[in-house]
């Protein structure tokens, strides 16, 4: 692989300021929404109960204050208290991300970005989803050229062979440390492991969860498209448009910078 990249880390616990009620410079100018929407962001990705010591350390506010928007956020069902004391994300926020999901329909973000994938580097552009031990084609875009890599929409490969395979493997069997340069460089290349005269690079795209949604793909001749210089080029494509899909699912296109940034060097 001639990309260096870095590992991007999991998202860490806010920072922490001094206890002082004070709203911060980016406030919506509704100071009590601005501190309960603090105590809501206090919680990171692994964080399951915190003190309300903690709470207050993390959101920088008063224990009194922590201790008053905490009631009022448990009886609204965005907070609930657990029997230790502690406190935990209630039920509102899971019923509110559901209703955000089903608000979007993954079609319209991801064609646009096929098609321009597929006019820009030349090659055929797809999108796959995992369909337990095949992965689907759920969109795609070919070029005009006469020579390309030809499937069609619903067509299902096994997930073992191919790049889009690895990426959909390792970010739906995270604990499978076969996947964890695929993890780690957040894209991965295929050079004829399914089809001897096709090669092809994939990166993921993610939910508002941070659930991978599908795997973002180039895929061409081998002979034109295997080369590290284009296969370099797609990849920085498929990053730079997987985090755009990823932002407008809901999700953190900030995941994506290290390995931007990688390509860049």
């Amino acid at each position: 692989m001639n990309i260096t990249t870095e590992t991007t880390g999991s998202e860490g616990a806010p920072s922490v300021a001094e206890p002082s009620d004070q709203v911060g410079e980016n406030s919506s100018g509704v100071a009590v929404l601005d501190r309960a929407f603090a105590i809501l962001n206090a919680f990171g990705p692994t964080d399951d109960q915190l003190t309300l010591s903690e709470l207050s350390r993390r959101t920088g506010l008063y224990k009194s204050t922590t201790l008053r928007l905490l009631g009022a956020l448990e009886h609204g069902g965005f907070i609930r208290k657990l029997n230790d004391g502690q406190y935990g994300v209630g039920h509102q926020p899971l019923r509110l991300a559901a209703l955000y999901q089903r608000s979007f329909q993954v079609g319209p973000v991801i064609e646009p970005l096929l098609q321009e994938l597929s006019r820009d580097l030349g090659e055929t552009a797809s999108f796959y989803v995992r369909q337990g031990d095949r992965r689907l084609v759920l969109y795609r875009v070919e070029p005009t050229r006469s020579v390309r890599v030809s499937i069609r929409v619903g067509e299902e490969f096994p997930i073992d062979r191919g790049a889009s395979g690895k990426v959909l493997l390792a970010f739906t069997e995270t604990l499978d440390t076969r996947w964890s340069e695929v993890r780690d460089a957040l894209w991965a290349a295929s050079y004829g492991e399914r089809d001897p005269e096709t090669a092809s690079a994939s990166v993921p795209v993610f939910d508002a969860m941070g659930e991978v949604v599908g795997a973002l793909t180039l895929s061409g001749p081998k002979e034109r498209f295997g080369t590290p210089t284009m296969i370099n080029a797609a990849v920085a494509a498929l990053l730079d448009s997987a985090k755009r899909a990823t932002v407008a699912l809901g999700g953190k296109g900030g995941r994506y910078d290290a390995a931007i940034a990688g390509c860049k060097r």
